[in-house]
């Protein structure tokens, strides 16, 4: 009994130092289209976007709460990222605002989940447009680390909070 009690301390003090990386994947479907682009992303397509969201920090050394060993719990890191990215973007049509006013609103006239952004809705654009969403959103001990976003299985970019 006494070797088991040494060892808990010993394992709370030795996490209590350590910085751990904890990821969540998150999936949904999106329709994007490329204004003005030269190929074929400039007509409307779909994709199964996988996210992979990466925070850092040091997890919690409070014993007698509930949060106690945890750096975020991953219920409230799914809640953010769906509130923030997926309940937002999953099922929708995503374009430039730069389109003309006879197409936005024929396509207004036709579908519900429409948005349009600043950007070009590039895999690039949108995983930084992700990452502002999520990072002003995440508790204030845990930092964001970096997001994967796959366009498709086999295509897809990194934003890593070290390079911003």
């Amino acid at each position: 009994m006494i070797s088991l009690i040494f060892r808990e301390d010993r394992i709370r003090s030795f996490c209590n130092m350590n910085t751990i990386r904890l990821t969540k994947s998150f999936t949904f479907e999106m329709a994007h289209a490329l204004y003005n682009y030269a190929g074929k992303c400039k007509n409307i397509h779909g994709h199964s976007y996988t996210l992979k969201v990466c925070v850092i920090g040091k997890p919690k050394n409070e014993t007698g709460n509930s949060a106690d060993g945890l750096l975020i719990d991953f219920g409230d890191l799914k809640r953010i990222v769906n509130e923030n990215v997926v309940d937002i973007f999953d099922h929708t049509l995503v374009m430039k605002k730069d389109y003309s006013d006879e197409l936005t609103d024929t396509l207004a006239q036709n579908f519900e989940r429409l948005i349009y952004v600043d950007y070009q809705p590039t895999c690039e654009n949108l995983i930084c447009d992700f990452a502002e969403k999520i990072k002003i959103s995440l508790p204030e001990l845990v930092q964001l680390h970096h997001l994967v976003l796959h366009e498709t299985a086999t295509a897809y970019c990194e934003w890593y909070a070290s390079d911003n």
